[in-house]
């Protein structure tokens, strides 16, 4: 019952039982007078003996029940007050009892506790209401907490993964002023490993600023009309030249028709295609390394496959590969380097285009990294 009822109720009554106390009492005194009115009428009819004495019983009789009437009237009103008093001071304390213990709680940092309350008056719902706020607030710290905690992470990643090129541009830097690349042959191999160190460095740089971007929703998308056929090719063209200077053959392939289009950002999925390519080549294990790139037509969308001879992802961690900042021992081990934000970026970005990635791998023999764009059809006009 609402609290309103509730004081309606409770002063209905209050005003109710007192006049109905007192009508009572005045129908007994009454009926107690016209008794006694009939029973000495019917005394002096029958027998002409009636005393002062009786008469003066009888009134006195009367003013001890008018007493006792009253007195009982009395009781039942102050029970009834009382009664309707706890009845209304219940239903108020005891959930602002509650309140209290939980702003107490929450006041100390603690909001691993539930606030329970039965009723449906305003109280409990404020008491609904207060728990549904802890709730959100319990959500909120540990999404902070979570928070905290990765940042701390990607700036130890990014430490780690900035220091070690940066000490062996540093080291090769060294060795050039100090005459150790005596040779044409050293000096180009000396500036080859330092611009590729340089470009890792940059790459980490830059996967710092799109990070900061994911995290703000604020990625600068540019959709455009794509050819698959040709922007697939310039792709596989510009990675390619990547993998020659790392010994590792990329081997190319498109099965979709020449006019097949999807909409897109161009310079967003090359960053994914870099990505999965880079990710292949830090776990790469194989004296002779293997990169595939296969551009399939499935319907309405048309799927890429990435696949390489590294080392494989176990199977346990396949579904877990695309979170930010999982590492496993086998396939995202710190001493490879790496943010750990490199294939979530990956998801978001084939996620706000309407896509989807996903992996299979198998220990020892490779991985196959798989994403699917929407086609463009155009839509007849009616």
């Amino acid at each position: 019952m609402k609290l309103k009822n509730r004081i309606i109720v409770g002063f209905m009554m209050i005003i109710l039982m007192p006049m109905l106390l007192l009508a009572a009492t005045l129908f007994g005194i009454s009926e107690a007078q016209h008794r006694n009115s009939s029973g000495s009428d019917t005394v002096q009819e029958s027998a002409y003996d009636i005393t002062i004495a009786d008469t003066g019983s009888s009134q006195t009789s009367i003013q001890i029940m008018t007493k006792d009437l009253f007195f009982t009237a009395l009781v039942i009103l102050i029970f009834t007050s009382v009664s309707i008093g706890l009845w209304i001071y219940r239903s108020v304390a005891a959930p602002l009892v509650k309140l209290r213990k939980a702003t107490q709680n929450i006041k100390e940092g603690n909001l691993d506790f539930v606030l329970e309350v039965d009723g449906t008056d305003e109280f409990a719902e404020l008491c609904r209401d207060f728990e549904e706020m802890r709730r959100r607030l319990k959500e909120s710290a540990e999404e902070k907490v979570l928070l905290d905690k990765e940042n701390k992470e990607l700036i130890s990643n990014i430490s780690h993964d900035l220091k070690t090129p940066i000490t062996a541009v540093k080291g090769y830097v060294e060795g050039i002023m100090d005459g150790v690349a005596d040779t044409p042959e050293k000096m180009d191999r000396y500036v080859r490993t330092i611009y590729n160190k340089t470009n890792e460095m940059d790459h980490l740089i830059n996967e710092l600023t799109f990070y900061s971007k994911i995290d703000t929703n604020r990625i600068p998308y540019t959709f455009s009309k794509l050819n698959v056929d040709d922007y697939f090719s310039d792709c596989a063209e510009e990675v390619g030249l990547e993998l020659e200077t790392r010994g590792i053959q990329l081997y190319y392939a498109n099965y979709v028709e020449k006019d097949v289009l999807v909409i897109a950002d161009g310079e967003q999925i090359r960053r994914v295609i870099h990505n999965i390519i880079s990710n292949a080549i830090k776990y790469m294990d194989k004296p002779k390394g293997v990169i595939q790139i296969r551009v399939k037509d499935v319907g309405d969308f048309i799927q890429v496959e990435i696949e390489d001879n590294g080392k494989g992802i176990a199977s346990k961690d396949l579904t877990y590969i695309f979170d930010r900042f999982y590492r496993t021992d086998v396939s995202r081990n710190s001493s490879k380097g790496g943010s750990g934000i490199g294939l979530s970026i990956v998801r978001k970005i084939l996620e706000d285009h309407g896509g989807k990635v996903w992996a299979t791998s198998r220990e020892g023999i490779g991985t196959i990294m798989y994403f699917v764009l929407r086609k463009y059809q155009e839509v007849p006009m009616k």
